[in-house]
């Protein structure tokens, strides 16, 4: 049977409304402003749009002034890739400014923050090295993680601490360059989150399971604590994708569990690619009820000092 042709609609008869009393998104004071050569950090930053992220990476720069202001918990989980792109030096400079209140790594990290401290020279080329069974075999990196982590064995502490202490405590001749050590010099909680046989020195014959394994929960009960305090202040996961989300998120059913008020923070994750894990984990289901989540898009080494230069700037403007 022959259907009937369809005639496109005739639009003669459309309602009409003015553009002056419509709402819209998007206004003209929001623009940026243009740049000029020479201009200060707080020009340029004031000159942004007020637009999107970079809405939110002012939003962001003004909620930790303010928690750090208030002597809030501010917690920056990192992934190992802040220290392989060169940003070690910024984040010691938020310790030693006291803007930070603890910081969490995963294996890969305290991997990378080891060798830069004793060699200033970090990150192998796996795909060569992979090839006759060389990666990872670095002797100094293997057995001097897994000595330290017998520390933890000894004298009832973490990963974090253990490692850092070797690191402060050792001839390492760019431990001033080190997350671990500088932590340890400034007693900041430090933590490292770890799954066994991911990290390099996992493979090495002095890895000892039973330091690894209470090293790495007496991190995770160290980092609850932290969490615990998170009420008002501000939770950063930068360049994690699975280890430090699902860490956090156990981390703060644990501290609510056991009555702590860990609601009403600011819970941000920073990547150059937004993975389910930490979208969920992070800027989703722990502020669902209380709080806010802000997710920022971009390659690390431009968008940390962008944040951190941003964070200076509100708190040096009060």
């Amino acid at each position: 049977m022959k259907k009937k042709k369809i005639k496109p609609l005739d639009p003669s008869g459309i309602r009409t409304t003015s553009l002056k009393k419509t709402r819209r998104k998007v206004k003209i004071k929001e623009f940026a402003k243009p740049l000029k050569a020479g201009m200060t950090m707080s020009r340029f930053l004031d000159g942004l749009p007020d637009i999107l992220a970079a809405k939110e990476l002012k939003e962001l720069a003004e909620a930790i002034a303010r928690a750090s202001r208030g002597e809030k918990m501010i917690i920056l989980a990192m992934g190992a890739h802040l220290i392989k792109v060169g940003l070690s030096p910024l984040i010691v400079d938020l310790f030693e400014q006291g803007i930070v209140s603890a910081v969490a790594l995963n294996g890969a990290g305290a991997v990378h923050d080891f060798e830069i401290a004793l060699t200033g020279r970090t990150s192998e080329d796996v795909a060569e090295a992979i090839e006759n069974g060389s990666f990872g075999m670095a002797r100094e990196t293997g057995s001097g993680l897994n000595q330290a982590a017998i520390r933890c064995l000894k004298d009832d502490v973490g990963l974090g601490e253990a490692f850092g202490a070797a690191i402060w405590e050792g001839d390492f001749p760019y431990k001033k360059q080190s997350i671990l050590a500088q932590a340890f010099r400034l007693n900041l909680p430090a933590t490292v989150h770890v799954a066994v046989g991911t990290d390099i020195h996992h493979m090495h014959p002095q890895a000892d399971g039973a330091a690894i394994g209470k090293g790495t929960l007496y991190d995770f009960r160290l980092f609850a604590a932290c969490v615990a305090k998170l009420r008002r202040g501000v939770f950063l996961n930068i360049g994690s994708a699975v280890i430090l989300p699902e860490v956090f998120l156990k981390a703060l059913s644990l501290a609510r569990n056991l009555g702590y008020p860990a609601r009403d923070f600011l819970a941000v994750n920073m990547d150059f690619i937004q993975h389910y894990r930490p979208t969920v984990n992070v800027t989703e289901r722990p502020v669902a009820h209380s709080g806010r989540g802000i997710r920022l898009t971009g390659h690390h080494e431009i968008m940390v000092p962008l944040l951190f230069a941003a964070v200076k700037e509100a708190l040096r403007k009060k």
